[in-house]
């Protein structure tokens, strides 16, 4: 009695919990774009070729159990056998054909939902025409807000990302500080956004509506309010937006975005009517502070062989630490490689210093470069006197041998 009791406790607690499960989104098995449609068909086709195997196994659990249990005396013993080459054939041939063709759906996928592949289509049946122009956005992540810059209309905004309906969109994407995972699941599969690098993603929206996204890879504190809307709307709706938001009254530029880029957490949704010429290449160089060096001229440095003694002390403190510049890269103030265009200018910047003296650049070479004039005259008078020691202590050994 005191068992069957236990199991009305346990069906009853069990029926709140269904009715949680009635509140789910399943929005990945309906999602509103193409690519996210062609997603969940892959997710479908592996889920079903993975059951054919799956669900036979777990029937035939229960029919052996119940066949061959104690209480069965009717059943066929047979303590002795141990191969059968029917059976074999089944137990490897089934499976090897679906994992050949689970293979082929996976690999065929890969690739035409290369995040990075430019779409030739906007639905089923309907190609992109060639009169046809992307819509370009760049995302920005930050700590925790996102950032979504339209560079075709000189326009930005922030935790709102609007998009009009049956047109490719280009998405480019980078980050701050942390890596991040951008996805909206209505629209496509998730991309991860790094800092000093960039990633690209393509989609499209074919149904108008708002749907939710978010960050899907943990990167702080503020990780669970790193949420933004999406919007899809038809080309009007599309126009009025950029309208509205070219009405705003702030602008994006370096230092609103230095401001931005500290850390903050649920902020509401803002516009910018205009964004600085060249802010995006510079946040994805690490290089929006003026006097910091940008990752594509390091590496542009690094390539011609380096700077020389002209580098050695271009350090420069963060701005936002206060205090004069110091020579120590590894002291405890927040230091950077400070921005030069050329030599000249980086000796110009290490004169400034009232405990240093501009180096002197024709001393110094870099990787593969022949040594400068001013070095050769003592290095051919510091062969010529090794060359006399050498000779010196020849003739004394001679002399000591005789």
């Amino acid at each position: 009695m005191s068992r069957n009791v236990s199991r009305l406790i346990k069906l009853f607690l069990a029926i709140p919990l269904a009715a949680l499960l009635a509140g789910c989104n399943a929005v990945v098995l309906a999602p509103a774009g193409d690519i996210a449609a062609q997603q969940r068909d892959l997710i479908l086709i592996a889920t079903v070729l993975m059951l054919l195997i799956i669900i036979p196994v777990l029937a035939l659990v229960i029919i052996f159990a119940r066949k061959y249990r104690q209480g069965n005396t009717g059943a066929d013993y047979q303590p002795d056998w141990d191969h059968s080459t029917h059976l074999e054939l089944v137990i490897w041939a089934a499976p090897l054909a679906i994992i050949i063709c689970l293979g082929a759906v996976t690999w065929v996928g890969t690739h035409l939902l290369d995040p990075y592949r430019q779409l030739a289509r906007i639905a089923p049946d309907r190609p992109v025409s060639a009169d046809m122009t992307p819509l370009e956005v760049e995302v920005v992540a930050l700590d925790w807000k996102w950032l979504f810059i339209y560079p075709q209309y000189n326009i930005a905004s922030l935790n709102e990302l609007v998009a009009p309906v049956d047109r490719p969109i280009s998405f480019t994407l980078t980050s701050s500080s942390v890596m991040n995972s951008f996805y909206i699941p209505a629209l496509a599969g998730q991309i991860y956004a790094m800092p000093g690098m960039q990633t690209r993603l393509h989609a499209v929206v074919n149904h108008p509506g708002s749907y939710k996204g978010f960050s899907a890879n943990y990167s702080g504190h503020g990780f669970s309010g790193m949420h933004f809307e999406f919007r899809g709307v038809d080309d009007a709706g599309f126009d009025q937006w950029i309208a509205d938001v070219r009405g705003a009254d702030a602008q994006l530029d370096r230092k609103v975005y230095l401001e931005l880029e500290k850390p903050t957490e649920r902020v509401p949704v803002a516009h910018f009517a205009g964004v600085e010429n060249g802010l995006y290449t510079a946040i994805v160089n690490m290089c929006v502070e003026l006097d910091k060096m940008c990752m594509s001229e390091m590496m542009s440095i690094d390539a011609r062989g380096g700077l020389g003694l002209a580098g050695v002390d271009n350090i420069a403190p963060a701005l936002y630490g206060g205090g004069e510049r110091n020579r120590s890269a590894l002291g405890p103030q927040k230091t950077y490689v400070a921005a030069l265009c050329s030599v000249d200018e980086a000796i110009a910047m290490t004169a400034k210093l009232p405990a240093l003296s501009a180096p002197r650049p024709g001393l110094v070479t870099g990787a593969g470069l022949t040594p400068p004039s001013a070095l050769q005259a003592p290095a051919a008078a510091a062969m010529s006197w090794l060359a006399g020691q050498t000779a010196s202590l020849e003739n004394s050994s001679a002399a000591t041998a005789l």
